[in-house]
This record gives structure tokens, C-alpha cells and sequence, in this order.
């Protein structure tokens, strides 16, 4: 039942995003084109997302299943509706490469943040289940995450002046013609067509790694949240000098080396428990180190070429379809984790018992990350740069 909920959520989550995208791009708000979305939205997201933990009869219903199911469809109607204008405003805001890139180092320091304040839920409620019970604590664990996070996402609605800092004229066009239009951008297809191959490697890897850690290198399930919060961590503080350094290299060159070590990486982990001259334990640790890096460059750069993209086009086409830009992105990275998932599920059974399907799983991803590198090389950057300086040399 929960499965075929999650499932029927993320197929609806598919469809919004253009919908979201296309009434963020035609809206003729005096505030702008996205700030009234995030000022509506937010409330009802944080609502949505307490809602699912908060079912209305005590005991096994359909009632529940039916709340269950309106309750994840609102969640994933609100979260469209705010991040899709929101990841517009990286586009928009930036009015320089390098603002956008630092816009978009910002976001993944505070992504990351978010997220390590969400994986501290299960030690909060333990806090509060000898006064509330298990399902009491849990539900006021999340009232209280989720209050917190409604007045966060509140900070750009009052904080932002649009209208002061974006100069843009709402698109005219229909969502369909709007997605059409955005597919037509030749260098965002070879974007797209990459980050599609990248998205079903990252999520075969992020699937697999606790059968890695537990199937491959025999070690505690435990070890899997150490290596996975280490590599975050050190992520992290690859941030700044990515920023850095792509300055001076450039988004492609940095992306096409991010994803030739994920997928050195991948293949690595296909031989974990195999390598004699390191315990187990170090394996995982060589993976840790090894994977940090890329993860932070696909943490930043992905979000930044979108606004670069996105920018070129309006200057190119004369509409602002930045907002489309970004859900067109979006959409195309959950085709990628679909497919994944679906990939994964049929790989892993192969020899089962012995953990083949887990090394094919990991070389499977290195693949992906390969073909996906392949694909960027024909993306061309240095045109979208010359179109871009052209509109800030008013040529």
C-alpha cells in the first residue's frame, strides 16, 4: 500500500513540474514571478508534510489509506510549487556566471544543512517516547521540524525584492508549448541527455551502498550511515574550492571530471571484498574519500549550467522561460532515478546469496557515469559563454 502510494505520488510529482513551472513563468504578480509562489506554498507544504505522519483513526482503515495518499499528493503539489519558482530565481538573480555559481554554492551549503537537521529526527523523538509513546513523539518531532522549516523557506518572500533585483517580462505561452520550446535548446538536450545517465548511476550507487557494506564488505549495517555521512561531510568541505576552481577551468571541464571519478569510483566499489591488502573496513573508506569530491561538484555545478542555459535562451529567443528550464531538469533527473530504480531492482537478484548483482549494480553505474560523460563532451559551453557575455557587452 505505501509503495504504490509513493509511486502514484511521484508520477503526479512528474506532471506538476511543468505545470508549476509554466504558471510561475506566466504569473504578472506587482512581486514577481516566484516570490508569490514561495509565500503560498510554504505554509501548505509544511502542513503536507506533518499531515502524512498524522492519520485520522486510531486503528487500520481505508480511511487512512485515502488521507495517506491526498496528504502525499499535497506534499508533492506544495514542494513543486516552491522549488521550481525558487530554482528559477538562481537564473534570475544571478546576473553574472559567478553570481549564479556562488547562489548556487550557497544552496547546497544550506541543502546540506537541512538535511543533517532531518537525519537528527530519530534521536529528537527517542527524547519524547517515554512521555508521548512512539507515534506521539514522531508527530511532534515533525510539527516541530516542520514549523521551523515553514519559517525558513518564509526568509526569501521577505527578504527578496524581486521586482528590484530581476528585470524579466512573463512568457505568453502555454505550458505544452513552453516544455516543447525548452526541448528545442540544443545544448540544453545534451545537458539534459547527461544528467539523465548521471541521475541512474547516483541512484544504483545510493541504492546499493548499504548491500555494498553489508553483502560485499560483510561489514554492520551501521557502517553504511558512517560512510555515507562522511562522504557528505567531506563533500562539504570541497565546496569553496570547487567554487574556486571552476572559475578558472569551467563548468564542463569540472563536471567531465567529477564524473570520471564517480565512475572510477563505481567500478571500484564493484570489487569491494575482493582486494586483498585492505581490510574491509578501508575499502569503505577509500570509497568514502574517493566519492566526496565529485559529490560535491554535482552538488553545485548541474543547478548553475540550468541558469546558464536558461539565460542564453532569453537572450536568444526573447522569452524568459527560466522556471520551465529548471523543471524540465528536474523532470528529467526523476526519469533517471525511475529508471534506476527499476534497473537496480532487476540487477541485484542475479546470483543471489553471492552479492554478483551488486558488483554488476556498481560496474552497471560506472557505465551510466561513462555514457553520461560521453555525452556532456558534446554540449558546448563556450557557445552559451559568448551569448551570455554578448548580453553583458550590450552587443
Amino acid at each position: 500500500m505505501i509503495g504504490g502510494i509513493t509511486a502514484l505520488g511521484r508520477v503526479f510529482d512528474a506532471f506538476t513540474d511543468p505545470m508549476i513551472a509554466s504558471l510561475s513563468d506566466r504569473c504578472t504578480s506587482k512581486n514577481g514571478r516566484r516570490i508569490p509562489f514561495l509565500k503560498w506554498a510554504s505554509l501548505p507544504l509544511a502542513l503536507a508534510t506533518v499531515l502524512v505522519f498524522w492519520s485520522p483513526v486510531n486503528e487500520k482503515s481505508w480511511i487512512n489509506a485515502v488521507f495517506l495518499l491526498v496528504m502525499v499528493l499535497a506534499y508533492y503539489l506544495f514542494i513543486t510549487a516552491y522549488c521550481t519558482p525558487y530554482n528559477a530565481l538562481i537564473s534570475e538573480l544571478g546576473h553574472t556566471q559567478q553570481e549564479r555559481l556562488n547562489i548556487s554554492t550557497a544552496i547546497s551549503f544550506t541543502f546540506i544543512a537541512g538535511t543533517a537537521v532531518a537525519y537528527l529526527a530519530p534521536a529528537i523523538w527517542g527524547i519524547f517516547v517515554p512521555a508521548l509513546g512512539r507515534v506521539g513523539a514522531i508527530r511532534l518531532t515533525f510539527t516541530v521540524m516542520a514549523a521551523i522549516a515553514w519559517l525558513c523557506m518564509l526568509v526569501p518572500v521577505f527578504c527578496i525584492r524581486e521586482k528590484e533585483y530581476v528585470n524579466t517580462v512573463p512568457v505568453q505561452e502555454s505550458a505544452f508549448h513552453s516544455l516543447a520550446a525548452t526541448f528545442r535548446n540544443g545544448e540544453f538536450r545534451k545537458f539534459v541527455g547527461s544528467d539523465i545517465f548521471y541521475w541512474i548511476a547516483l541512484t544504483m550507487f545510493q541504492t546499493g551502498l548499504p548491500f555494498f557494506v553489508t553483502s560485499l564488505l560483510k561489514l554492520p549495517e551501521t557502517m553504511t550511515t558512517l560512510y555515507f555521512v562522511g562522504m557528505t561531510a567531506l563533500s562539504v568541505l570541497f565546496y569553496l574550492p570547487v567554487n574556486k576552481l571552476t572559475s578558472k577551468f569551467g563548468k564542463k571541464r569540472m563536471l567531465l571530471f567529477a564524473f570520471v571519478m564517480f565512475s572510477t569510483a563505481f567500478f571500484y566499489t564493484g570489487f569491494m571484498g575482493k582486494i586483498p591488502f585492505l581490510s574491509a573496513a578501508a575499502q569503505g573508506f577509500v570509497l568514502m574519500v574517493f566519492a566526496a569530491l565529485p559529490m560535491a561538484i554535482f552538488g553545485i555545478l548541474p543547478q548553475a549550467m540550468v541558469a546558464d542555459i536558461a539565460e542564453s535562451d532569453s537572450v536568444t529567443t526573447g522569452s524568459n522561460r527560466e522556471g520551465m528550464f529548471f523543471a524540465a531538469r528536474t523532470f528529467a533527473f526523476k526519469l533517471g532515478q525511475s529508471l534506476s530504480m527499476l534497473i537496480f531492482t532487476a540487477v541485484s537478484t542475479i546470483g543471489t546469496g553471492t552479492g554478483t548483482g551488486y558488483r554488476v549494480a556498481a560496474f552497471g553505474a560506472a557505465l551510466f557515469c561513462g555514457i553520461g560523460a560521453v555525452l556532456l563532451v558534446f554540449y558546448n559551453e563556450n557557445k552559451i559563454n559568448a551569448v551570455i557575455a554578448g548580453r553583458q557587452s550590450g552587443k
